[in-house]
């Protein structure tokens, strides 16, 4: 027996088929090619780690540091600099310093958020430590 509605539905059925496929193939390359780039919020190497933004922020990190825990540390160089996008920027820095006329490795997480004009040192630690020397300390 012949049914028209039935006959109907057999067409569209194949056709919805062929258009999700031809979606699900044009969508699923963007998602893919979407994983290599990096993402919001996503911690990355900053290329120039000795500009002059990453010595000021480590030389703040270094004083901060002085002041919080008393001791003289003395400011040598940057070694790697990385930064996150944040409320801000939260820059991680591992720098050099003189202490006691050796050269050690520490690194420094600062806070910064210029429309604020706020700029606060999170943690600075000795590479290799894994206590670490809070802002609030």
């Amino acid at each position: 027996m012949y049914n028209p509605t039935m006959n109907k539905s057999l067409v569209k059925f194949p056709c919805l088929l062929l258009l999700l496929s031809i979606l699900f193939v044009h969508f699923s390359h963007l998602c893919f090619s979407a994983v290599a780039m990096p993402l919001l919020g996503g911690v990355r190497d900053v290329p120039d780690h000795n500009s002059v933004e990453s010595k000021e922020l480590a030389r703040f990190a270094v004083q901060e540091h002085n002041k919080k825990a008393n001791t003289f540390l003395e400011f040598s160089r940057v070694v790697k600099a990385k930064v996150q996008v944040v409320a801000g920027t939260m820059h991680y820095i591992t720098l050099e310093v003189v202490e006691a006329g050796q050269k050690k490795i520490y690194e420094a997480k600062v806070w910064v958020k210029p429309w604020e004009n706020f700029k606060e040192l999170q943690e600075f630690k000795p590479v290799g430590d894994s206590s670490s020397t809070s802002s609030d300390a």
